[in-house]
Order: structure tokens, then sequence, then C-alpha cells
């Protein structure tokens, strides 16, 4: 019986003991693969480490190709750092999008597109309202860099935004490279997700430091990206982007303490010697293409921008500071009491990135007060020249200058009468000349028996009209109070949710609906890359009768002419109406010779109208559609449309022309048509026809001609006209005013 197994090894035996040699034969009778599956699939240099297995099984054995192991160990290549710089200026920018923050800015803006230069790493910061503003600002972009610095940017580096890749025909006919990073693969595209990174640092900081509230954090990333610039870098050197684009040093002089309180000129005085010349302002940062700073008025609540500014670099207006007393608002006090509002505001606004001790200062200082006695105001210290002309600065697409903040609103609550208020309370009022028949201020305690019931507080409210009094209606009978509950129940929806509810609303949808599609008024297609669709909505009117009953619900569909863009969507809008001294004159006329007066309606107008204009509408507001997705190309005008009344009076001016009319030089709206000693006028407002002469079968004749041209309502004689109700005698006409249907 064998006691051991010896090997020769250069003259002399070693001996192994029977166990090892029985793992060794296992070991040499089974393969390299079968091993690795055995023991989980370990990599060949876990296996090479186990001592009882024949290592010589391993030495052919090749690494990670293995289809479980690939299958189930798959990782990321490591991202090596790029060495690669471009050597000129615009040789290669990044571009990205930052956004929807939930907040939007003071401008309406909820994205930021942000452009980097490889070279020079300079940064150009666009505020947006919408993605598809991209477009056109990287083509503003590219024409930039060839105007005023002569180059041509070569290659384009971005994500896979749909929003990039609709520039793709402009890259290829101007032989521009646009480079894209693959799927989830943010770090290919990393010069500028870092910057992303430093401009919402800087920016966070910004605001944190002043205090400023949420809707200004559009300022904040436009004065970080303009600091930026003007920094030196170690990655470039420790020079700066502006020194590297310019080839000189920037400038420093011009630069101030961000949200610091600031005092403009006022330009606006209105004669008044006593009006003050400067208002309280916010420094918001530097603007673009002008010589000046970007202000915001405390008082007035706007933008601007201003060239004589002092500014007070240590105070800061919207600060938790007990010794500023100024009472200076954003809003109104009335709103500062919600705290849960605040607190959930700022718990869901990521831009801060606050931890929960920092929120709550956040909010507190939003909240905060802002006094000061006017009397006791320091003096400005300091009176600089505005900052130079930049023209790498970051600008805004958006403008400013008609932007007011509206979403944040604070200011303190009224701590006494003897307290001055600066600015707005000092400010003497003019009452609006419309308002001057007008006394809203009651100073008697009885009104025809009805009691008065007077306000809790004494203090003004702020509004120049303010109802310092008003009448309680719990005296009225009855019979008066369901008077006032009939005259009042009729409501006209003031959103499509609303309307679907009733039948007649939504018998009046459907009219509409149909009337459209009958006239052809749109098709169904897909929307043609580069084109964009504009919104439509429904608006709910109530008809009524001259008697005061309502003659039918009228639900009409209105596109929102506001996206409109002049030169591409439209380009003449005016179309003439009636005057009213035009109105009177036919009514004199009418009257002195006896002739009769005809009136008709021409249903949905501005849907007879063709429209040259490429327009593509999104569906409206409840039509369903068997091919989801698509659009509508609109073929004849409609209402909403800037240019709807003038294809519907050119449809029917060429209409009357036709027939055999003559268009007045006087009132481009007034048509004659003279037969002999027949004559026969037609005055147009918009849809509304009135129809006179002095041949009652002339009259007959044209009504039937229109009829079978347009869906028309023939409303007999007059009655109703302009807001002029008319009555009628065999001999006469009179006409007179009804008062009651001129206030509607």
């Amino acid at each position: 019986m064998p006691i051991g197994v010896g090997e020769r090894r250069g003259g002399v035996y070693y001996f192994r003991s029977l166990d090892q040699e029985h793992a060794y034969t296992l070991a040499a009778s089974d393969s390299g693969d079968l091993w690795h599956s055995r023991l989980g699939h370990p990599s060949v240099k876990v296996l090479r480490s186990i001592d009882c297995l024949n290592t010589t099984l391993f030495k052919c054995l090749p690494n990670k190709t293995c289809d479980a192991c690939l299958r189930g160990k798959q990782t990321r290549d490591i991202f090596p750092i790029s060495s690669a710089r471009a050597v000129q200026p615009f040789e290669l920018i990044h571009c990205d999008i930052w956004g929807p923050y939930s907040i939007p800015a003071s401008c309406g803006a909820r994205y930021f597109l942000t452009i980097v230069d490889d070279y020079s790493r300079a940064v150009w910061v666009h505020l947006m309202k919408e993605k598809s503003e991209v477009k056109n600002i990287l083509k503003q972009f590219f024409a930039m860099t060839s105007r005023q610095f002569n180059k041509m940017v070569k290659v384009v580096r971005s994500d896979n935004g749909k929003e990039f890749h609709s520039l793709k025909d402009y890259y290829l006919d101007h032989g521009i490279i646009f480079q894209t990073s693959c799927v989830y693969t943010p770090q290919q595209n990393g010069r500028v997700e870092r910057k992303h990174r430093h401009v919402l640092e800087v920016a966070r900081t910004l605001r944190f430091h002043a205090n400023l509230p949420i809707e200004f954090w559009g300022e904040c990333v436009l004065t970080a990206g303009y600091l930026i610039n003007r920094l030196p870098s170690p990655v470039i050197d420790n020079k700066s982007p502006y020194a590297l684009l310019y080839n000189k040093a920037p400038l420093y002089d011009h630069l101030r303490v961000f949200g610091c309180l600031c005092y403009a000129h006022n330009k606006i005085v209105s004669g008044d010697k006593f009006a003050p010349r400067g208002v309280r302002c916010v420094f918001l940062g530097y603007a673009y293409a002008q010589k000046g700073w970007k202000v915001f008025d405390l008082d007035n609540r706007r933008h601007f921008v201003s060239r004589d500014v002092r500014f007070i670099e240590s105070k800061f207006p919207f600060a938790n500071e007990d010794k500023v007393t100024d009472t200076a608002t954003l809003g109104k006090s009335s709103e500062l009491n919600n705290d849960n509002a605040t607190k959930e505001l700022e718990h869901y606004l990521r831009f801060s990135q606050l931890d929960d001790s920092s929120s709550m200062h956040a909010a507190t200082t939003t909240r905060q007060q802002i006094h000061s006695q006017a009397g006791s105001r320091n003096p400005p210290h300091e009176h600089m020249q505005p900052p130079e002309e930049i023209h790498a600065s970051n600008h805004n697409t958006v403008d400013h200058t008609h932007s007011t903040a509206d979403t944040t609103e604070i200011g303190p609550t009224a701590t006494g009468s003897t307290q001055l208020l600066a600015g707005r309370g000092l400010r003497q009022r003019k009452a609006p000349i419309w308002h001057q028949d007008y006394e809203v201020q009651l100073n008697t305690v009885k009104i025809n028996s009805l009691s008065v019931a007077h306000p809790s507080s004494s203090v003004d409210s702020g509004n120049p009209y303010s109802i310092s009094h008003y009448v309680n209606y719990n005296r009225f009978s009855v019979s008066h109070r369901a008077f006032l509950a009939a005259i009042s129940a009729h409501k006209e929806p003031s959103s499509f949710q609303e309307a679907v509810r009733h039948p007649e609303w939504r018998a009046a949808m459907k009219r509409e609906i149909d009337a459209l599609e009958r006239t052809g008024t749109w098709e169904i297609q897909a929307l043609p890359p580069g084109k964009r669709a504009i919104y439509c909505k429904w608006v709910f009117k109530i008809k009524y009768k001259c008697d005061g009953s309502i003659d039918r619900y009228k639900a009409r569909l209105v596109v929102c002419g506001n996206r409109q863009v002049q030169g591409i969507d439209y380009t003449e809008t005016f179309a003439p109406v009636a005057k009213m001294v035009t109105v009177r004159t036919i009514l004199a006329v009418a009257s002195s010779r006896h002739w009769e007066l005809h009136q008709m309606d021409v249903d949905n107008a501005f849907l007879h109208g063709d429209l040259h204009e490429e327009v593509y509408m999104h569906l409206p507001p409840g039509y369903s559609s068997s091919t989801p997705g698509k659009v509508c190309r609109l073929l004849r005008s409609l209402y909403g449309l800037r240019q709807a009344p003038r294809c519907w009076f050119s449809k029917l001016t060429s209409f009357l022309r036709a027939y055999g009319f003559c268009q007045s030089h006087a009132d481009y709206s007034l048509f004659t048509l003279r037969r002999d000693s027949h004559i026969l006028c037609v005055l147009v407002y918009v849809d509304d026809l009135l129809i006179t002469g002095n041949d009652h079968g002339m009259i007959i004749e044209f009504k039937s001609y229109l009829a079978r041209s347009f869906p028309v309502k023939d409303l007999g004689l007059m009655k109703y006209f302009l807001g002029i109700e008319v009555a009628r005698n065999p001999t006469d006409i009179g006409g007179w005013l009804g008062s009651s249907f001129i206030l509607r």
C-alpha cells in the first residue's frame, strides 16, 4: 500500500501526501473553465492564487472572455482627464441648458443657456422662458463672434437635447461640426457642466449675501457670469477670460457690491419742484451694451438701467438688520403673515440648496420689515461713473425694462400713522382725469336709510381711490335680494374646465367647432421641422337682447395672437371699422328721407377670410382627434390672429365691389351702390352690416345675395346697433341712446 508519492527534482525525490496528490489529480483532470464556473466566476488572478489547484490550467485562460462575466460585471470605462484644448477663441464652444426652475425669474424666465468658449473659458449666460429660444440665441451668438471677433465657430459640443438638434441644417450650411455626448454621459460635456456649478455657486453666494428674494435669481446668474469672466483662473495660467479675448486687462472700477442699496436719479418729476430727485433702488448687476447699472426701484417695483446712481455698499434693503427702518415695500404687507406659505416656498427652492437652519434664516429675512425714518437718512457717500460697454459680458435675451417681480412680495406692515413713509408715502398722487366725476370717500353715515358699515381701521390702504365706507345690503327686502340674485345668476365661465360642466356651453362649443370644420378653417397635419404652433383658448360670452333677456350662449375659439411673430406669422394687420360720425350721419339721412334701416350679422365672420401666411395652431381644448400629436394648419383666418380682421374685411370688400358697390374715401367701411335714381348704402362694423336705401326691392335683393354667399342672420329692421336703440313709427324714425345698453 503506497504511503506517498514522490517527485524527482535534480536527483532528489520530494514526497507529497496522498491528499495533495488527490487534489492534484482532480485539478489535472478538470479544465480551467470548469473551475472558473464552479467557483462563481472569479478573476484569473484569484484562481491562480489557490494553492491546491493546478496553476498550469489557468496560464492560457483568457481574461474577460466569459459571456456571463461580461454581462454581469460590465462597468463603465474610466473617464480620462482631457488635456486637449482649443488653440484659438471660438474654435470649440460648449453649450448646455439649466432648468426648468420651479419659480420664474423676475423677467419670467425658467431656464438659462450657458455657452463656454473652450480656449478662453469665457462664459455667456442667456435667460430663457422656453427651451425653443436656444435656436435663435445660438444664431445670434454665431453672428456676434463673426462680427465682433472675426472668428467663426468651428465645433459646437452639447448634449442630445432636441433644441440643439434643431440647428442641424444650419450647422451643415455653415460648415460647423456638431458634437454630442453619449446618452447618460454628461461627463463628455464636462466643461460646461463644471461651469454650471461655478455659475450657480457664485449666484447663490451673491443672493445669500444680499438676502434677495428668490425671484431675483436671474439677475444673480447674469451677474455671476459677468464677474467670472473678469476673474483670473489657474486653468488658463491665472489670466481672466476677458483678457484672453480682448488682449487687455479688465477694468474693475465700475464694480459694486451686488444687492446693495443705491439711489438712482429720478427723471420723472412731472414739474414738481419738491418731488424727490432720487429713488431708492437695489443694485442688480451690469447692463449689456449700455453704460449704466441695472437697478430695481423699491417704490414702483420696476427694473431699469441708469448711469446716475449713488451706492451705499454697506447697506442691503433686504438684509435682516435692526438699524434699517425704511418702510419701502416690494409688495403687500398682508401677504407676509402667511408663514406656512413662506416656509413651503423655501422648502422647494432647490436653487438655494440650504440646510434646515439656513432655510429658516432665509424665510425669516425674506419677511423682515425694512424701516427707516425719512429725516434721518444717511446721505449717499459714493458716486462713480457707470461701467464701460463690454461686448463679451453676459446679457439677457428677455427685456428687463418692462418686467416686474410679481412672485414673492415682501414688505412691512403698518406700525402707526405717525411714521413717515419713504418714497411712495411722500409722493403726491394725482387722480386720473377719467375719475374726476366720481366721489368714493363717503362722509355720510346713512344713505337712503341703508346702514353704512365702517372699516375696522382708518388707515389708508394705499389705493388713491380706496372706499373707506361700504353699503351694507342686509336691510334689503326679500324681493330686492331675490332680484339681485336673479340678475347675477348668469356667470360667464373663465375656462374650458368650468364651461364644460354646463350643457348650454357644451352646445355652444360644438356649434363653434362644427362651423370651423364646415368652412374648412384648418387641416390636421404634423408640425413641419423648424415651425412652431401657437396655442388657442375658448372665450365665452352671453349675448343679450335689447330688453336685457338672454339671446344665446356664444363660445368662440380664439388664437393666442400674442405669440405670433411679425414678418413670419403676419405682416399687415389694419382693418377699418365704421366711425360713429358715419353711423350718426346714416341714421340722420335715413330719418330725414324715410328710408328703411335693416341689419344683418355675419356668423363667424373672421372664418371666411383667406389666410395667406403659414400658421400652425395646437388642437383646441376638448377637440378629439384620431391622430394625437398633430397640429392644425390654418387655411382661413381665425379670431385672435392679428391679421384676422384685415383678412375678413378684404374678403367682404371684394364681395361688395363685385356686386357693384363703391367704397367711400371718407370712411372705408361705407359702401354705396347707385342704379339710376335708386341708392343702396351698406355700413360695415366688423361682422355687423347696416343696410339702408330708397328702394325696398334693392335691399331685399342684396340681402338674398349676401345670404347665398355667407352664413348670416337677418335681424330685420334695425333695433339695436353699437349701443344705439332705434324705435320706428309708420312715418318717421327716432333714435335715442339707451343708457343701460351703453353700460353693457
